[in-house]
């Protein structure tokens, strides 16, 4: 197993968490050239794609490292969640809706969370599947995860996500 990021701190502390037989590597995911040519049976990303400036490259190089049947699996913040929106609240400050705006709008994000400045980018899903689609790939499945019954009786304020989906799951296959 092979773990990449570009963020140091990140690095260091899978490294402290590995079974021993892992290896990781600070490194840009938009640039594998360190990485053989059909080397790996499946590539995993959580939660990056939206932090990459070039999302195209890093699915280009996934696909080169890729064995042929190899699979790609990329869980991001859903579209949807990425563009700018809000809840719509009652005057009570119960939810109503989100108001989703600036969808097609695909600019840099800036925003700061926990004293810290963060930069992403929103795309449309349109962006997304295309995008995998002319650099190979098969789609095999596109997943929007919420949370089910027994999962909302146990955590019920995560009752949203019945409503709006956070997160989504894309499984691509090299042919």
């Amino acid at each position: 197993m092979l773990g990449v990021d570009l963020c140091e701190p990140m690095i260091n502390a899978a490294r402290e968490l590995q079974s021993g037989k892992d290896t990781y590597r600070v490194a840009d995911a938009e640039d594998l050239s360190f990485l053989d040519d059909h080397s790996f049976d499946l590539a995993v990303s959580y939660l990056n794609q939206c932090d990459l400036c070039d999302f195209k490259a890093n699915t280009r190089e996934v696909f080169r490292v890729l064995k042929p049947g190899g699979r790609f699996v990329i869980a991001n913040v859903h579209p949807m969640r990425s563009a700018v929106g809000e809840w719509h609240t009652t005057c009570e400050g119960a939810k109503q809706h989100v108001i989703l705006d600036h969808y097609f709008d695909e600019s840099e994000r800036h925003w700061r969370m926990l004293d810290c400045d963060f930069t992403n980018f929103h795309r449309t899903l349109a962006t997304y599947v295309n995008g995998f689609r002319k650099s190979g790939f098969l789609i095999d499945d596109i997943i929007e995860p919420s949370v089910d019954a027994e999962g909302l009786a146990r955590f019920p304020e995560l009752a949203d996500e019945l409503r709006v989906p956070n997160f989504i799951i894309f499984v691509l296959e090299k042919p």
